[in-house]
């Protein structure tokens, strides 16, 4: 019976540093998921995305297209929140939710509207009044949050021997 309790405990003690070895995340990895998967909406607001929208094709729609953009921020967002955040990542990862909570909705809705004005053929007009509408309202906040979460991520590549060539 000792012994039972022993082998027990020893297999119950291999599980925990087993799943604790795998429950660890590198730097880099804090690095890509916080800071890199910004990359996926760092044309908000850019002539890029607009042209991307206005020459959606009907076998993929510019709501289509927004529909996956939305996905995306919302996938990587919950991914982001289940991060256990360490004083050295905690503003990293806190920066990254709140530019990822902000854009979301922003997504879903206003830039779903215009989604929709492009795949209507909507005047060329009545699409640029609502992609300005977007970028004035919104713009300022998105560009503060990436300039925030870009300085986060240059210092914590730096301090990680993390290698990144910045765009900007």
């Amino acid at each position: 019976m000792k012994t039972m309790k022993v082998l027990c405990l020893s297999v119950l003690g291999l599980c925990l540093v087993f799943l604790t070895a795998c429950n660890t995340v590198t730097p880099r990895q804090y690095f890509e998921k916080a800071v890199l998967n910004t990359n996926t909406f760092a044309d908000f607001g850019t002539e890029h995305m607009m042209r991307e929208l206005t020459s959606a094709q009907p076998a993929y729609p510019a709501t289509k297209m927004m529909e996956h953009r939305a996905q995306r921020v919302e996938m990587v967002l919950n991914d982001l929140k289940t991060l256990r955040q360490t004083e050295e990542t905690k503003d990293m990862v806190q920066t990254s939710i709140a530019l990822h909570e902000y854009i979301l909705p922003i997504y879903k809705n206003e830039y779903m509207a215009l989604a929709r004005l492009c795949d209507n053929k909507a005047p060329k007009e009545e699409i640029d009044a609502k992609e300005e509408e977007i970028v004035s309202k919104y713009g300022q906040k998105v560009d503060e949050l990436f300039s925030k979460l870009t300085d986060i991520g240059k210092e914590y590549a730096k301090k990680n021997d993390i290698n990144v060539t910045w765009g900007h």
